[in-house]
């Protein structure tokens, strides 16, 4: 009886080793899987980039602003109409499905359209005075043998700047003000070049309807250049925001 005794405990006590063993095993299998998720979310988190991260938030804090069948592309905030308070600038971009396409180069590309929203900040609520939702072309357009102007849109000096680089051909941008509820084009700017060198600079100030004709007549793209300024007189009538149909088409110098 002593013999089946001991050998019983032994059994007991062996069935109990095994248990805790597989306990610890699975608890350890458990924080090392929460600990592979962690440090893969944390990877991800790293390898956005700062605008990336700014636009995943505004996703969500703009929401509710956002028409149906678009997305947010880019947020941009700002005082324009001198209150002191920050107004809101949505780009938005389309959702169809239809509009992407099989490039043979540079492979799927969605080709939809972008448009822009403008909010005044109402004490913390938004009131919007501007909804133009196709007027950009879409940012995978192509350039050609070159890559496509690139549009960016700041808000500064409670005006509104649209502006297009191009790269070694220069830039040229729109600035706007809020007029009637909308947002008035006032000015036109321009800059011509090949690489470093500045072909030519263009002014163009629509509210007094004087144009700024600057011609570099230095011919020689290493020494500073030397500019021909030529006046004149530009009339046109005024250009609201949410009337521009195609910013590629709008001609103004």
């Amino acid at each position: 009886m002593g013999f089946i005794y001991i050998k019983l405990t032994w059994y007991i006590e062996r069935i109990l080793m095994i248990k805790i063993t597989a306990g610890i095993l699975i608890s350890s299998a458990i924080f090392a899987g929460q600990m592979a998720f962690a440090e893969t979310s944390q990877q991800k988190q790293q390898t956005l980039s700062p605008e990336e991260i700014k636009l995943q938030k505004d996703k969500i804090k703009y929401k509710a602003y956002i028409p149906q069948s678009y997305t947010l592309f880019e947020a941009i905030e700002g005082d324009l109409n001198k209150d002191g308070q920050k107004d809101l600038v949505l780009i938005v971009k389309g959702t169809d499905s239809k509009q992407w396409i099989d490039d043979e180069y540079r492979g799927r590309l969605d080709r939809n359209r972008r448009g822009i929203l403008v909010f005044l900040n109402q004490n913390g609520s938004y009131k919007k005075v501007v909804q133009n939702l196709s007027s950009f072309s879409s940012e995978n357009e192509d350039g050609g043998v070159y890559f496509a102007p690139e549009l960016s849109v700041e808000i500064a000096k409670n005006k509104l700047f649209v502006n297009y680089g191009h790269g070694r051909y220069g830039w040229w941008g729109y600035s706007f003000r809020l007029e009637n509820n909308d947002m008035r084009l006032i000015g036109y700017e321009n800059s011509s070049n090949h690489g470093p060198y500045i072909s030519s600079e263009t002014s163009v100030n629509l509210l007094t309807g004087k144009k700024l004709y600057r011609k570099n007549m230095n011919e020689d793209d290493e020494e500073n250049p030397r500019f021909k300024e030529t006046w004149s007189k530009v009339s046109l009538a005024p250009i609201y925001l949410s009337k521009i149909k195609d910013f590629d088409e709008l001609l103004v110098d």
